[in-house]
């Protein structure tokens, strides 16, 4: 994962900021058109008629639950509907993940299921799949629509959560739990190199825009990991002492942040760190289901090995846990 760290922005202007950002890319209800970087159709290849058909899996990484979820869903599913499938595990390096794809590709899959590692980076892979004739399924992590372009490549597929929702669900819930126009002074914990999160960022800015008093303070890198975002969130509090709430854009960012804001006058709210309980200090979180996740893509794979139509976008909503629950070990952020 990246580490660098992006400098903090202060004040409005980091909201006027945000606010600029939200024009990208479309990110509402799954169109019937395919969008730019998305493949209408494409062959099938031999493989697919195979008795038991060859499923290539990418995945980043095993220490964040959310991929652990995932897997199961990927094995069990592909399992159930006769695929034979590889999961192959990049350990957070791009440069990994292109050469273990590669690797995948030699053995002629039906299709690559693929969470990249990185947005930008992931480009290179998707052209290496369609160079092999092997059609490309994304999930959770959005491939950039300009380096597919550059490539030449497009997927047929993008599933994964519903992130901008996500983004405006927790911006109304904070509105809702500490008022409408109460004072807040908000930190960021995000990543900004993965465009689903910059999607969720967006999502929530656009949600509490209609809060005159509420302004972002600062922007940090948690790098989706639950030491770094411990570590940036408790310097960002200390350089910015009135922040007194702050939206974790994903469940690693979450636990650093809960560690971070301990004994502290400050809420944590954002993507839920899996089988955290809820409290007053962290009232609420949205919850994604990667094991879910999993299992539809191999749905979607098998319903287009059998001859059926491929929606080139499906976002997945995602489910508000508030105190006291508990969200369980398949809802993580």
């Amino acid at each position: 994962m990246l580490n660098w760290k992006i400098p903090a922005i202060t004040g409005a202007a980091a909201l006027a900021v945000l606010l600029a950002g939200c024009g990208g890319l479309n990110t509402g209800a799954a169109s019937s058109a395919p969008a730019s970087g998305t493949a209408a159709g494409a062959a099938k290849p031999a493989a697919c008629s195979d008795a038991q058909p060859y499923l290539a899996v990418a995945l980043p990484n095993l220490t964040n639950p959310y991929y652990v979820a995932m897997k199961k869903g990927f094995e069990e599913e592909g399992a159930s509907a006769g695929f034979k499938v590889e999961v192959q595990v990049a350990n957070d390096d791009d440069a990994n993940q292109l050469a273990q794809v590669q690797a995948m590709l030699q053995k002629k899959p039906c299709a690559l299921a693929l969470n990249a590692v990185k947005s930008e980076p992931a480009a290179a892979i998707v052209k290496a799949a369609n160079d092999a004739g092997v059609p490309v399924f994304t999930v959770n992590v959005i491939v950039d629509e300009e380096a597919l372009k550059a490539q030449g490549a497009t997927i047929m597929q993008y599933l994964g959560a519903d992130n901008k929702a996500g983004g405006q669900q927790t911006a109304e819930q904070i509105l809702k739990d500490l008022g409408a126009d109460a004072t807040l002074n908000i930190g960021f914990v995000t990543e900004p190199d993965e465009r689903p999160v910059v999607i969720r960022d967006e999502g929530f800015t656009e949600g509490m825009s209609s809060n005159p008093n509420a302004k972002v303070v600062a922007k940090v890198d948690g790098n989706v990991k639950p030491d770094d975002s411990l570590k940036v969130t408790s310097e960002m509090m200390q350089g910015h002492p009135e922040i007194n709430v702050i939206f974790a854009s994903t469940g690693p960012a979450a636990y650093g942040a809960i560690q971070a804001t301990e004994g502290k006058d400050v809420k944590v709210y954002g993507f839920c760190a899996a089988e955290e309980p809820l409290t007053d200090s962290y009232p609420a979180c949205v919850a994604q289901e990667p094991e879910d996740y999993g299992r539809r893509v191999v749905q979607q794979i098998s319903g287009w090995k059998g001859g059926g139509e491929v929606q080139p976008e499906i976002l997945r909503p995602l489910k508000m846990f508030v105190k006291p629950e508990t969200p369980g070990a398949g809802f993580v952020g």
